[in-house]
């Protein structure tokens, strides 16, 4: 699920209607939205889901896997069982004692990939719920959200993929995963502005000092918990809420362009932050949504004329199976 093109403002919802995936005749079929995480100060705690979403159609078949992908991606994804949502289909399928001989996907993607949207955390949330299915269970979501983490090696983006919403999530001592659901206020409109180049969140993570300044840590800590309460009471407070000290300016040598734009929007009055590990980045609008719409492209125009603007909303109801 690797793309070297973002959307482009000529297709603005690539396919976001139900897409032309087969239904009956043993499939069953899956929707994922994609995720921010981090939010600013929300280091590996803080996720938001975005109505953009992938959707997964699976059948038990013959021998081997197959997979056919159109979208974001097509054509540069494996179309065998390395392919992520088949693997953790089959993964999944092994622990519930249901593997068959046999597994065929079709892909409607519509996440851009290696941008810092959770398009990784989709297909493996979309193969967990896919493999259920198929296996016919019912499984908890408390469940899915333990494999999904320990799949990704963190919660952030999983949690909200499966909840909904904005959620917080963190692991115990044990390595167990768990998240909490929020609901945000209503006028929260998120825009992704996202750059032709991709990322990986490894070479980004490797950028992070092992440790930081005290200072900057409690600050970052005040500002997350004020975070909470400006996604869910107050969204006039997301410009000092989203406020970070704590990751996004050690990742500025891998994403230049990605940070000046980030700080040229928050100059403006705008909310903006890292989607993730980058170099997405989101604006969080809220209010009079329509001159912070004429801000922030006037900043995009001068700061970042190589990233697409791609407005959003916030995903209610996080991945379910349609069928």
């Amino acid at each position: 699920m690797r793309d070297q093109q973002p959307p482009g403002p000529d297709r603005p919802d690539q396919g976001q209607r139900d897409g032309d995936l087969p239904a009956g005749d043993g499939w069953v079929r899956v929707r994922v939205p994609a995720t921010s995480a981090n939010l600013g100060p929300g280091f590996d705690a803080l996720g938001l889901s975005l109505a953009r979403y992938d959707e997964v159609a699976a059948r038990a078949s013959g021998d081997g896997v197959r997979v056919v992908a159109t979208g974001e991606g097509a054509g540069a994804v494996p179309t065998d069982d390395s392919h992520l949502v088949a693997a953790t289909a089959l993964t999944t399928l092994d622990r519930l004692g249901g593997r068959p001989r046999g597994l065929e996907l079709r892909c409607t993607n519509r996440i851009p990939h290696a941008r810092g949207l959770g398009s990784s955390s989709a297909a493996i949330v979309a193969g967990i719920l896919l493999g259920a299915a198929l296996a016919g269970t019912a499984l908890p979501t408390e469940t899915a959200l333990r494999w999904a983490a320990a799949a990704e090696g963190h919660p952030d983006n999983v949690a909200p993929c499966l909840y909904g919403g904005a959620t917080i999530a963190w692991i115990d001592d044990a390595g167990t995963a768990h998240a909490v659901r929020l609901d945000p206020v209503a006028d929260l409109h998120p825009v992704a502005l996202i750059p032709a180049v991709q990322g990986r969140t490894a070479q980004a993570r490797a950028l992070l000092p092992a440790q930081v300044p005290h200072a900057d840590a409690a600050a970052t800590a005040g500002r997350a918990a004020l975070l909470v309460h400006a996604l869910t009471a107050a969204p006039e407070l997301l410009l000092p809420a989203t406020e970070d000290r704590l990751h996004q300016r050690y990742r500025e040598p891998a994403m230049p362009a990605s940070l000046a734009l980030v700080g040229a929007l928050r100059t403006a009055g705008l909310p903006a932050v890292l989607s993730g590990a980058g170099p997405t980045v989101l604006a969080l609008l809220s209010g009079d949504v329509s001159a912070g719409q004429e801000r922030l492209g006037e900043a995009v125009t001068e700061f970042g004329p190589g990233f697409v603007t791609l407005p959003l909303a916030v995903d209610a109801t996080g991945a379910r199976v349609c069928n």
